[in-house]
């Protein structure tokens, strides 16, 4: 499903010559009709609303090894085919142009890393639920501790956040005992602090600058 919608908004951003905020948008509407299929499905069968509740909030509650089994062996496939292609995304990130002029194809490798972020993203919601913000705090420390590499930001990024997700999964079982708290909840609470102050940060180096 997360391919799926990524190959559509890839394919109508060709099709258009969209801008990087048409896509967002574009983004937006189909993730909002996603969002209201998901609430139709819920309207049908309610017997599984407690289910999609606990997935919406994002929770290792009652995950198992054989829920992990089926997404595991797609994940590390797409993190080692990462690793061996990560030159490729360091000359993406020079542009399109530089990229062009030095022998790589812009466009399929474009697409295959949006396959690769896809496959990913959906590998992990798929038994954990809808954890937030974990990409933009593990790569953004990533990036203050090693630059602008992405073959060194890749596995530092994956480190980071697989200890980002287990220190919120700790502490959303500790801090409200004997209750536990959903791990998307906690890292909705230090997740939204770090992106306001991201904000500030950037708008303090534009008038800075």
């Amino acid at each position: 499903g997360s391919v799926a919608t990524t190959l559509f908004i890839f394919w109508l951003a060709q099709r258009t010559g969209a801008s990087r905020l048409t896509i967002i948008l574009a983004g937006i509407a189909i993730g909002t009709f996603l969002t209201a299929a998901t609430e139709a499905i819920l309207l049908l069968s309610p017997d599984k609303t407690l289910a999609v509740t606990s997935f919406m909030l994002g929770s290792f509650a009652g995950v198992t090894l054989a829920r992990v089994g089926i997404a595991l062996p797609s994940i590390l496939l797409v993190l080692m085919a990462s690793m061996l292609l990560a030159r490729s995304l360091s000359v993406l990130s020079l542009g399109d142009e530089t990229a062009q002029s030095l022998g790589l194809n812009v466009k399929h490798h474009r697409l295959l890393w949006f396959v690769f972020a896809a496959t990913l993203a959906g590998g992990a919601v798929s038994f954990a639920g809808l954890l937030g913000f974990v990409g933009l705090v593990a790569t953004h420390v990533a990036r203050q501790l090693l630059g602008h590499r992405p073959a060194g930001l890749l596995p530092v990024s994956a480190l980071l956040g697989g200890i980002f997700v287990t220190v919120c999964d700790w502490l959303s079982r500790l801090v409200f005992a004997p209750y536990e708290l959903p791990v998307g909840i906690m890292m909705a609470f230090l997740g939204s602090p770090f992106f306001i102050s991201l904000l500030l940060q950037k708008k303090r180096g534009r008038l800075n600058g």
